[in-house]
């Protein structure tokens, strides 16, 4: 997977969990999960890189909370639009 995308479960209309998919490769799964606070999880992958963000509690994570944690490890940051889904509800 090359691109980036955001993962929305929603329960009773409203964001229950959501998951940003990170660049990886197609057969790459989580060897290792970090907690970072404010509801998210990091899973990382095999070589270490990280793969998917976790949102536990998506009512509870910012576009800057987010973003400062892509920053850490050299990600471009999000857009507002790339959220969006959160708020769909």
């Amino acid at each position: 997977m090359k691109e980036r995308y955001l993962e929305v479960t929603f329960r009773d209309g409203k964001p229950f969990t959501a998951y940003l998919y990170l660049p990886r490769g197609a057969d790459e799964r989580s060897v290792r999960t970090e907690e970072v606070g404010h509801g998210m999880l990091i899973d990382y992958g095999p070589a270490g890189r990280p793969i998917g963000i976790e949102l536990t509690a998506p009512a509870h994570v910012t576009l800057e909370r987010l973003n400062a944690v892509l920053k850490r490890f050299n990600m471009p940051p999000l857009e507002e639009k790339e959220l969006a889904p959160l708020a769909a509800a």
